[in-house]
């Protein structure tokens, strides 16, 4: 019986490039019946539209996020049949919600450890989002309720997305381990019998989820056969 407050995973989606990761990971938490809260930095817009050519815009966000999540690691348009539901208004009850926070809005649920979330996931994570979650700066709501998430002891996976790294970048990434969080870089892996793009997305999204404790289909899972994969294709 799910729970009577609605607890979601906040998922904050920073200016890396990889906006297909996120995208990847959002279907999956709505498709296992999971309540998503959802926070897109400003950053992050300027990469969506520059990888998929559509704006993420506050006041249309709902639309937005369909379009989104409807469209292929290759670009084909409608490859996923997404519904974008509403928490109750009245109850407050979800499942396979989504709520979205404004990320200059400081003053947000997320924002405060009282706020019944169950973790967070960063993905993809930039390097200054890592640099500032290392740091507590909270220059934006992305970052804060990264902070909020390590001092209540959530769960927080931060899917770092760049190469080469730096060793300041490096040293941040220590510092978030030592503080308790998942440093998950956005590395594909090719054993799990990969044929196009979105198998090599859908693996990170896939392996971010495990940390979090998530259900999900998105690979398939070493068993232990050398070419067991290959086989399976």
């Amino acid at each position: 019986m799910r729970d009577s407050v609605r607890r979601p995973w906040i998922v904050g989606v920073s200016g890396a490039s990889g906006t297909p990761y996120a995208a990847s990971v959002l279907r999956a938490l709505l498709a296992a019946g999971e309540d998503v809260d959802l926070v897109v930095s400003r950053a992050s817009r300027l990469t969506l539209l520059d990888e998929t050519g559509h704006p993420f815009r506050d006041a249309h966000w709902r639309e937005d996020l369909r379009r989104w999540l409807a469209r292929g690691a290759d670009g084909t348009p409608d490859a996923y049949d997404v519904e974008i539901a509403e928490p109750d208004p009245e109850t407050g009850a979800g499942g396979g919600t989504v709520r979205h926070w404004p990320a200059g809005d400081l003053a947000a649920g997320p924002s405060s450890g009282s706020y019944p979330a169950r973790g967070m996931i960063v993905v993809p994570a930039s390097t200054a989002s890592v640099a500032g979650i290392a740091l507590g700066l909270s220059k934006d709501l992305l970052q804060r309720t990264a902070s909020v998430t390590l001092k209540e002891r959530r769960p927080l996976v931060v899917a770092v997305r760049e190469t080469p790294l730096g060793g300041q970048t490096l040293r941040h990434l220590v510092s978030l381990d030592a503080a308790g969080a998942v440093v998950l870089p956005a590395s594909p892996a090719f054993y799990a019998g990969a044929a196009h793009i979105q198998d090599l997305v859908d693996f990170v999204a896939g392996r971010a989820l495990d940390a979090l404790g998530v259900p999900h289909d998105l690979y398939r899972r070493w068993k232990g056969e050398l070419g067991g994969a290959q086989r399976q294709s």
